[in-house]
């Protein structure tokens, strides 16, 4: 890794980081599928105790999921050049 000043072109300043939003939208949906397919599984193999810990934790992504949403679209509004992942 280069060490010094920031490649022409890139984006982000050391001032104004690019947002990890993009990254952590697309980890949230990953941890919300994997948890709600691992609770169904659970429930299917006659854990429910598991089960239910499963399916907490899918909510905690689900809600995740609507944070890290209303934060992108806040950052969208005051920011004119929209560079994301989703639009």
């Amino acid at each position: 890794m280069r060490i010094g000043a920031q490649p022409k072109g890139a984006r982000g300043t050391v001032g104004h980081p690019y947002s990890a939003l993009n990254l952590r939208l697309v980890l949230a949906g990953f941890g919300l599928v994997a948890c709600a397919l691992l609770a169904l599984a659970l429930v299917w193999t006659g854990h429910p105790a598991f089960a239910a810990v499963a399916a907490v934790l899918a909510a905690v992504a689900l809600v995740d999921l609507v944070v890290i949403q209303l934060r992108r679209r806040r950052a969208r509004v005051t920011r004119t050049d929209s560079h994301s992942l989703f639009g």
